[in-house]
């Protein structure tokens, strides 16, 4: 059976179980090890994850004779990683667990060998696209509903504008295509999430991903204190307005900061002497730029079905596209669906709540499989890939589509927030 179709099986009881979390014990990552609860909700992931992996494998054909002991090194190292992410001071600044994770799996793989018994768990593929689905649960088309026609205009423009010049200068540096998609896409959405999704429809290359995600997230720490800088020196003077104002900003930092936890902590120092609001739009304006990630995967897979083997353009047929395209990102837009269907039909018991238990929990499975799945890439990376030529013309892309997305972003939240929304009264 084709991989893709086994993580779309194997992901039907994940959601389940995350569709009915309101009614079960609590799972969650913890974040204090002193207690039996933490650990018993530690084990209750590892057997989870232990089931996944065992059932695909099993479904896939491959051996599991001698899975279980690299699984449980792996997801030892998982935990970790998920741990030191939760810890107040470091998911401040953003760092997510993929980061520690990649890291841990980096020290690793070039400091020590790795055994034969562990490597039948290196399964970052797999692990990614389990993750990439229950992502999609976290997906909730409320999310665009929250922002207005404002909102949902400026991360229309700002992820189409600002993709397309991010590939644009990354292919100029001879970035191959694949990552290219990836970082563009990482880049204008939301970071590490559409990172990930992006590089499995686009077919991009661990090592390469790896390092994309650790550029996202090292550039994202000093412009959490730089964009507020800026929009208190800026904003001002295109308006006196302070209710603009914030509005601007939090649509400005919203539009530009890559993680959504970067964007929550930057909008709150941004004219917080005036209130809230700035907080307020940034995270609601970035929530909207999340949900696109589904989009830009499926035209980037419609785009890349459509292309031979040289990289020729062909007829697209619906037997050309359909066979190329990426099977586990239809179980994406349909997690996506009825997780947000079952809210707006008050399926859900607390579908009334801003933060639904469900979508958190689809929202814990997808971390802990994004980090399992870093854990394997980081154990199958040598340092000298890193450091290649490539992944240099990777950071100049990166860098300089980010100053455009500064700039871009500014004149979109300007032209949206500071004149079309006050003119119209809306």
């Amino acid at each position: 059976m084709v991989e893709d179709w086994v993580v779309v099986i194997m992901s039907i009881p994940l959601l389940l179980i995350a569709g009915f979390a309101y009614h079960l014990p609590n799972i969650a990552i913890p974040t204090d090890l002193r207690s039996l609860e933490a650990w018993g909700q530690l084990g209750t992931l590892f057997v989870i994850a232990l089931v996944v992996l065992f059932a695909g494998n099993i479904m896939l054909k491959r051996p599991v004779k001698r899975l279980l002991g690299g699984f449980i090194f792996v997801f030892a190292i998982s935990g970790l990683a998920l741990w030191l992410a939760k810890i107040p001071f470091i998911k401040y600044y953003g760092f997510e667990a993929v980061f520690f994770s990649v890291i841990f799996g980096l020290i690793i793989r070039n400091c020590f060998h790795i055994p034969e018994w562990l490597k039948p768990a290196i399964q970052g593929e797999y692990f990614i696209k389990i993750g990439v689905v229950c992502l999609g649960a976290t997906i909730l088309f409320r999310d665009v509903m929250k922002s207005g026609s404002m909102g949902l205009i400026q991360a229309v423009l700002v992820v189409s504008i600002v993709w397309f010049f991010a590939y644009f200068v990354a292919r100029k540096f001879k970035v191959e295509r694949s990552a290219a998609m990836t970082l563009s896409s990482g880049l204008s959405i939301c970071g590490v999430s559409a990172c990930i999704t992006a590089a499995r429809v686009a077919g991009t290359d661990d090592r390469k991903l790896s390092y994309i995600v650790s550029v996202v997230l090292i550039v994202v720490v000093p412009m959490i204190y730089l964009m507020p800088w800026l929009a208190e020196t800026i904003v001002p003077l295109l308006t006196s307005d302070p209710i603009v104002q914030q509005e601007i900003a939090g649509a400005w930092i919203g539009g530009t900061i890559d993680t959504t936890s970067g964007v929550a902590a930057s909008s709150e120092m941004a004219f917080a002497q005036m209130g809230d609001l700035a907080n307020k739009t940034g995270v609601i304006v970035k929530a909207t730029q999340n949900v696109l990630i589904g989009f830009v995967a499926f035209f980037i897979a419609l785009y890349l079905s459509t292309k031979g083997e040289d990289g020729q353009s062909q007829k697209p047929s619906l037997g050309i596209v359909w066979e190329k395209f990426p099977k586990f990102i239809i179980g994406f837009v349909a997690a996506s669906l009825v997780f947000s269907l079952c809210q707006s039909g008050d399926i859900f018991p607390d579908a009334s709540k801003s933060k639904l238990v469900e979508t958190s929990l689809a929202k814990t499975f997808s971390q802990l499989f994004f980090s399992l799945a870093f854990v394997c890439i980081g154990l199958d990376t040598r340092l000298k890939d890193i450091i290649s030529k490539e992944n240099r013309s990777i950071l100049y892309s990166f860098l300089i589509a980010q100053c455009f997305n500064i700039v871009v972003t500014l004149v979109l939240a300007y032209l949206l927030f500071g004149i079309v929304k006050p003119s119209f009264g809306l």
